[in-house]
């Protein structure tokens, strides 16, 4: 009832919360696995594990080591992190990123991972990124699977709808004729961004998918670089690009493809992105497309059953 309700309140998150934070994400684990000498999958328990083996189950929220590396970011300017609180108790967590992008999102900010609960958790989160919103931007956005009917009505019966959607697509990586530069991008700030597009791989926002791939966070832990990530400033046919390409951790061959660029997708960028992999040892590139990007693809890129929405509502104005 009432009484409960008072004793909840929300707030930026502090280095402090690293533990509450870390063991709030990692309850949601049911068993701790890894692979053995001979391929196969054991059970260890949690200490036994590598902070990378740990990592696969979740990332950076699996381990105190990677958390406080993670909140440390986000608290200098990568995004907002924010715990929900019954007394001084951590009961939820949510990250949110301040994005400015072409319409239909405009200047907006983002929910990224989240957790909460409960219905009173969740209100209160809700009401904290209502008004941080009307702070610092016109909309409050939140993607999810398209197939997440319970999350479509949670959204839904907060006002938002849906603005964007991406379907993901299986393209062959492919040596191309097209004329382009690809060079090893490596400053991660995201000021660069601002006002960009994200035409491949937006399955959350473009912020948030900067903060996670672009800051070389993550070069000091042990086996980290079973899935290596390519930064990369793509110029073809005079259209610019910076592009992170990771290898997919069970296929080698096999790569998730980001691209933030002043423009809409092209065909030069395309061909340069297929011609790049292939010289590169891939031979599938996975990526995220809304339905106008994706009439650029060739009648042979395979359509994934995955699709992401993103819903969102003005606020304030």
């Amino acid at each position: 009832g009432k009484s409960n309700l008072s004793k909840i309140h929300v707030r930026k998150a502090k280095l402090e919360d690293v533990s509450a934070i870390s063991a709030l994400i990692r309850g949601k684990i049911g068993v701790w696995q890894r692979f053995d000498a001979q391929g196969r999958v054991e059970s260890p328990p949690y200490e036994a594990l590598s902070i990378y083996e740990r990592w696969l189950h979740g990332g950076a929220w699996m381990s105190m080591e990677t958390g406080v590396i993670w909140l440390n970011h986000l608290l200098r300017g990568g995004g907002l992190p924010i715990v929900i609180a019954r007394d001084t108790t951590v009961v939820g967590y949510a990250e949110a990123y301040l994005g400015d992008e072409p319409d239909p999102f405009g200047k907006h900010v983002h929910l990224g991972k989240w957790h909460a609960e409960t219905q009173p958790i969740q209100s209160a989160l809700m009401d904290y990124l209502v008004s941080l919103t009307g702070e610092f931007a016109t909309k409050l956005t939140a993607s999810f699977s398209a197939y997440d009917t319970a999350q479509a009505d949670f959204f839904g019966k907060l006002g938002m709808s849906e603005i964007g959607r991406c379907r993901h697509y299986g393209v062959s990586a492919q040596l191309g004729q097209g004329f382009y530069k690809a060079t090893e991008h490596t400053k991660s700030n995201p000021a660069q961004i601002e006002g960009w597009h994200m035409p491949i791989g937006r399955s959350e926002s473009a912020r948030f998918h900067w903060e996670s791939a672009f800051p070389r966070l993550w070069d000091a832990i042990d086996g980290m670089d079973t899935q290596p990530i390519h930064r990369l400033h793509i110029s073809a046919a005079g259209h610019e690009a910076l592009v992170c390409i990771q290898r997919q951790l069970y296929d080698a061959r096999k790569a998730d493809v980001m691209c933030w660029s002043p423009k809409p997708l092209t065909p030069p960028l395309l061909v340069a992105l297929r011609d790049w992999a292939h010289r590169s040892g891939y031979r599938t590139l996975i990526m995220a497309l809304n339905d106008a990007n994706a009439k650029l693809l060739g009648a042979d890129a395979e359509l994934l059953p995955y699709q992401q929405v993103t819903y969102g509502m003005t606020v304030g104005t």
